[in-house]
């Protein structure tokens, strides 16, 4: 491995390590600062995968599209879509490929600007003869921040957050989203990634943008089922409509102006969200319960299970679901519930749309004896109470979605899918 292609891993302002590539294998490698290790501090930030030791490991089965050859702790920094508006224009006025930026280079980009706590410094200068080298990616950076330290708006609406939009984002995901900062007490909002004092409120924003294929608003079907989930005492962080269209919510990564630590399931363990084999519930309740949380989250997680079947959520994969890293404590809890929605096209009938998270091994007709089984293995001792509460917040979900203006026709064809059982 070219000993310059590396990169420092930061953490609540300490080295924990370096991560190296090689681009010709797509393997990685990560090695433990030695202080850091003496210390004993933060034992518990990665429970899997890394080894206590000082030694180098290497690593070179995550070589696909979910992990890009990165220890899945580390994949977790990259956004689903690496996409920065001003980042890739800056690459096609000097004649960049995109396709052939390295992972390390697209970290050192990320910098201390990603989600969760993870933060990224470059080590030592990347090879000169690649087509882009960390000293350009930390240039362009300091461009684009240039930009969004003057980008801001007066108050939260459209014009304001389209504005961010157009230089970019950190979040991950299919649908455009970005971050911003809204400040407590003059209301002006800031790009999301400059900022995470107290002084401000921190928000991922869905953008409710112009789309042919859905002639409604994804992000007030996401809000009203937002409002039902909470009514059934699923935690979520507060979430609110920007003019009745643009779904925000504040971040939990951003807590009492601390950045806080999160791994996704798929990004702890190394389970390919993609990957059928792995994606089951019943891989996320035993993680969860390797992870010692306590036994009312075990609860939790099941009730979000069966909202998930009943409102008939089956976009619930490995990235949809995270835990929260408790510093003080050395010690990991379920993250506050998000992405709970309608994935599909309720005007596009999929006849058996398969969930991406099996149930008793079945994607599909799930039925009460399946449910049960989970409950059993996993000694959730009310578990009728918790499905039957969650089926009968099917009125209130119709009422708030007639409330928010969702179209009848949507609202019907999403009900057709709803789940209910027989207790």
């Amino acid at each position: 491995m070219a000993t310059n292609d590396i990169i420092s891993l930061y953490c609540f302002d300490e080295e924990i390590g370096k991560i190296g590539f090689d681009e010709d294998r797509n393997t990685s490698t990560f090695q433990y600062h030695p202080d850091h290790l003496k210390s004993g501090k933060y034992s518990n930030l990665f429970p899997f995968i890394f080894k206590k030791t000082p030694a180098a490991q290497l690593f070179n089965k995550y070589n696909n599209e979910s992990f890009r050859g990165l220890p899945p702790m580390i994949a977790d920094s990259l956004p689903d879509v690496f996409g920065n508006i001003i980042f890739k224009a800056w690459l096609e006025a000097n004649h960049k490929d995109f396709e052939k930026i390295s992972v390390i280079e697209q970290l050192a980009y990320v910098a201390n600007r990603g989600m969760g706590a993870l933060e990224y410094r470059p080590g030592k200068k990347i090879k000169k003869n690649v087509s882009i080298n960390l000293d350009e990616i930390t240039e362009v950076l300091s461009q684009v921040l240039e930009q969004k330290h003057h980008t801001s708006g007066a108050q939260l609406d459209s014009a304001a957050l389209l504005n961010v939009f157009k230089i970019g984002t950190s979040a991950g995901g299919a649908r455009p989203k970005i971050l911003i900062s809204q400040h407590k007490e003059t209301g002006k909002i800031i790009p999301g990634d400059l900022e995470y004092s107290a002084e401000y409120n921190h928000y991922l924003v869905k953008l409710s943008l112009p789309d042919q294929e859905h002639p409604y608003s994804r992000e007030t079907v996401e809000y009203c089922y937002y409002l039902t989930a909470i009514e059934l005492g699923i935690e979520m962080m507060p979430s609110r409509l920007i003019e009745g269209k643009h779904f925000a919510t504040m971040r939990f990564d951003r807590q009492n102006g601390k950045k806080k630590h999160i791994l996704t399931a798929s990004g702890m363990t190394g389970w390919d969200f993609k990957d059928p084999e792995v994606s089951s519930y019943e891989n996320l309740f035993e993680l969860a319960l390797n992870l010692k949380v306590a036994p009312r989250q075990i609860d939790e997680l099941f009730k979000r299970m069966i909202f998930n079947v009943i409102f008939f959520n089956v976009d619930d994969h490995l990235k949809n679901h995270s835990f929260i890293y408790e510093e003080q404590d050395n010690e990991w809890r379920l993250s506050p519930a998000y992405d709970l929605t309608y994935a599909l096209n309720p005007l596009i009938r999929i006849l058996k749309a398969s969930r991406a998270m099996s149930i008793n091994g079945k994607r599909k007709e799930i039925n009460l004896e399946d449910l049960l089984t989970i409950a059993d293995k996993f000694t959730i001792k009310k578990a009728k109470q918790i499905i039957e509460s969650v089926q009968n917040a099917i009125p209130s979900w119709l009422e708030h979605a007639l409330a928010l203006g969702i179209p009848e026709k949507i609202i019907s064809e999403m009900q057709k899918d709803f789940i209910t059982f027989k207790l």
